[in-house]
């Protein structure tokens, strides 16, 4: 988008702030090196917007937002090469049915 972005990261080792403030910071480094943005602009407000998502009917949902996002404004569906296809997780093929996070799916009634 032209003035934003969307970007959906599976759980990591870093927290949601620390992965956003990495981002932020490579992102504007590599815009102003290849004199993209002038060396005096903010490019990014402080932090961004995080929601969690815990369930794969949530994930596939956002990524038709994403997706879909820059098409009202007359551009295309995006496509990265460094982005990696999403597999279902935490609920792909071969997850443990005993794991806590499926038992806490459970015990909300959202499993599977």
């Amino acid at each position: 988008m032209p003035d934003h972005v969307h970007i959906l990261i599976r759980k990591h080792k870093h927290d949601a702030e620390g992965m956003i403030d990495i981002f932020q910071q490579r992102s504007r480094r590599y815009l102003i090196e290849h004199e993209l943005f002038p060396i005096s602009h903010p490019v990014w407000s402080d932090g961004g917007w995080k929601v969690f998502l815990d369930h794969p009917e949530e994930i596939w949902r956002t990524i038709r937002y994403i997706e879909r996002n820059p098409l009202p404004i007359g551009e295309t569906i995006q496509r990265w090469p460094f982005v990696s296809a999403y597999d279902g997780w935490p609920l792909h093929p071969g997850h443990s049915p005993m794991s806590p996070y499926v038992k806490a799916l459970k015990a909300a009634g959202r499993y599977p």
